[in-house]
């Protein structure tokens, strides 16, 4: 035999041929070896059998002292009854524990390998071939795979236990739910319904399929469920979708459906909701009963305070009135001017009890314009100063860099002088009243914007005063209309009211915080104006006359009217009279010279406002004067107004109507 020790893995010297036979044996994947003699001796190796048994130096040694694993575990053994035998042997998946190392860091391996006897001429058994492939990672792979597949098994097995639940549950739910259940086919009729549909409805499973549910409908629903349906037809989801179905007895239920259209039907629940339906109706019949009976009742208090003090109104004004005829009569004029100022003194109390009611409904006319609230209520120092007295002291604290306000000057300053009569009497014994301004912006986290205020910028008129203060119960009631702590005759219970319909009409709002012993603060709420400030005040010394122009009074009202044409012909005018829109649209349209239109808002058959616009059609520069009493659509002047109108509000004096229509003429 030729020594191979000195080759790498016993290569002899050899021709080309047998290089290249020996190096594809050096570089087959799989593992070979060649053992000689019944001993079992090692001859030949290629790298792939060293690297599965880690490298060893094998050649020259037997399998039993190179491999000692291998007789432990029964390969040797195998290999002497090739030898004996001269049978082959085949291993397939054959498992063999290696004592792990650098090149075969996992121990245990798994080989098929067939051990392959060599016979001499004689058939006599002298060497044994050994090629094999490691088949370890497929072994575990397939065992993995085996593990997997078990699970899965072990799963289907859970799946199919919780198939059987499920549907045994959804056969229970089917058969228990209260509620009706069914599949709605394209047509209009259903394949399938529980036994809810006999409970609720008294129609059996039969029934039920036999008939189109348009049928079953009450006629008013037909329609509008007509309409969910087709739509369920193009994929659109019913939710909460109520109508009223015909139960077998003839009566009628409210069922609440959701229908979730899938694969040509529409998956429906219903739910008997007769009794919510029911409950709903008797409590929006309690809730108007409710309504009616708090609105007589504020129509009551209304009416009562407004009965109380026009009565002591009227009285004063017919009581002078009828003095005054008495004394002319008997030729005792020496009174008459007393009288006649007394008159005119209720009249002018009267007006301003219309504007506090006017006021508290939000309804009186406004002309709003951006406002100096600094320069307002400085002005006001004065007369606030008077009407408050020595005993109580006013400091006022403007903020010097304060936002100009969208709202009327003149309601303002009376929303400001009622807060201090309110204070002045809350504080008998004397005290302090403060006015302070100050900008405000209010965001939606705001508490004042969940009171049905707008998010935004305010300015914010703050009076607080030192007095005794109102507990809960009162302050709940301060802004009712003739509500008033106040002993009879002190007061009339529109002051406040009067100042938060006023803040509520100009887009703004009024919060009062008040403690019992510690005073009140009211602070007004005004809408921030992004234009400057527009000062109107200018002072009249006489009113003025006129040159002879034409004015159109159109008034229904024939005293009214009647006073105006008395008043303007006295001022120098040339007066057309019309008592409503009908007998002026003529004269409007005629080609007499008009150069103002003096209309009162309310007339019949056509407004005011709609018969301006009929006049500047004809005439469309003609200057235009409204006077109201009350206009619901007058209480903002900037909604109302066109170019070349204004608007004056009764009662007002004459000399201010004479004053009005030389300033509109001229302008």
């Amino acid at each position: 035999m030729t020594d191979t020790r000195a080759q790498p893995w016993g290569l002899p010297d050899a021709g080309d041929r047998v290089r290249q036979l020996w190096e594809m044996f050096a570089l087959s994947p799989s593992f070979t070896a060649l053992l000689e003699g019944p001993d079992h001796r090692f001859v030949l190796t290629n790298p792939a059998y060293q690297q599965l048994l880690g490298h060893r130096d094998l050649i020259g040694l037997s399998v039993r002292e190179a491999v000692p694993e291998a007789v432990r575990q029964g390969f040797v053994d195998l290999l002497d009854g090739v030898f004996t035998t001269g049978q082959p042997f085949v291993g397939k998946n054959m498992e063999f524990v290696l004592q792990p190392s650098v090149g075969n860091p996992i121990g245990t391996r798994y080989l098929d390998f067939v051990y392959q006897p060599i016979k001499d001429q004689a058939g006599k058994v002298t060497s044994i071939f050994v090629e094999g492939v490691d088949v370890t990672d497929r072994h575990r792979t397939e065992e993995a795979l085996r593990a997997s597949e078990a699970r899965l098994r072990l799963l289907n097995a859970d799946l199919e236990r919780q198939v059987i639940e499920r549907a045994q549950a959804r056969g229970r739910t089917w058969t228990l739910s209260p509620d009706l259940l069914g599949a709605l086919n394209s047509k209009g009729y259903f394949e399938t319904a529980n036994p809810a549909w006999e409970t609720v409805l008294g129609w059996t499973e039969a029934e039920v399929l036999s008939m189109s549910i348009f049928e079953l409908l009450h006629p008013e629903d037909a329609e509008h469920t007509r309409a969910g349906f087709e739509l369920t037809q193009v994929g659109q989801p019913a939710l909460r979708f109520v109508n009223r179905y015909r139960c077998k007895d003839g009566s009628y239920r409210w069922i609440s459906w959701v229908g979730i259209p899938e694969e040509g039907y529409v998956y429906c629940t219903g739910r008997d909701v007769t009794a919510e339906r029911t409950a709903e109706a008797e409590l929006a019949v309690a809730q108007e009963a409710l309504r009616q009976a708090q609105k007589m009742e504020t129509i009551g208090q209304l009416t009562g305070g407004i009965a109380h003090d026009f009565n002591n109104l009227l009285t004063g004004i017919l009581g002078s009135l009828d003095v005054i005829r008495r004394r002319m009569a008997s030729g005792r004029t020496e009174d008459v001017p007393r009288f006649m100022d007394a008159a005119s003194a209720s009249a002018q109390r009267a007006g301003a009890l219309t504007q506090r009611l006017l006021a508290f409904a939000r309804r009186q006319s406004l002309d709003t314009r951006p406002n100096d609230v600094n320069r307002l209520i400085g002005g006001m120092e004065d007369l606030l100063r008077r009407t408050l007295g020595e005993h109580i002291e006013l400091h006022c604290s403007p903020t010097s860099d304060l936002w100009t306000a969208f709202t009327d000057a003149n309601q303002l300053e009376a929303a400001v002088l009622n807060l201090a009569i309110n204070a002045r009497d809350a504080m008998p014994d004397g005290g302090r009243l403060t006015i302070e301004t100050a900008n405000v912006h209010l965001d939606d986290a705001d508490t004042l914007v969940r009171e049905d205020l707008a998010a935004g910028d305010y300015v914010v008129v703050r009076v607080s005063d030192t007095g005794t203060g109102m507990p809960a119960e009162v302050m709940a009631k301060a802004i009712e209309p003739f509500f008033t702590t106040k002993p009879v005759g002190e007061g009339t219970g529109l002051g406040l009211s009067m100042v938060y319909g006023f803040a509520k009409q100009s887009r703004g709002h009024l919060r009062i915080d008040s403690k019992v012993g510690r005073g009140t603060t009211v602070r007004l709420y005004l809408p921030r104006a992004l234009q400057e400030a527009v000062d109107l005040s200018s002072p009249v010394e006489a009113t003025p006359r006129g040159q002879g122009e034409t004015i159109l009074v159109v008034e229904d009202d024939a005293t009214v009217r009647l006073v105006l044409a008395d008043v303007l012909q006295e001022l120098g005018y040339e007066v057309l009279l019309a008592s409503d829109a009908r007998p002026a649209i003529p004269i409007l349209q005629s080609e007499r010279r008009i150069d103002l239109m003096l209309s009162d808002v309310m007339l019949p058959h056509i407004n005011g406002r709609k018969l301006a616009e009929i006049a500047r059609a004809a005439r469309p520069d003609l200057k235009v004067l409204f006077v109201t009493g009350y206009a619901e659509n007058a209480e903002i002047r900037g909604d109302f107004l066109d170019v070349g109108m204004d608007l004056l509000t009764k009662p007002f004096a004459l000399d201010a109507l004479g004053a009005r229509v030389r300033a509109m003429i001229e302008g």
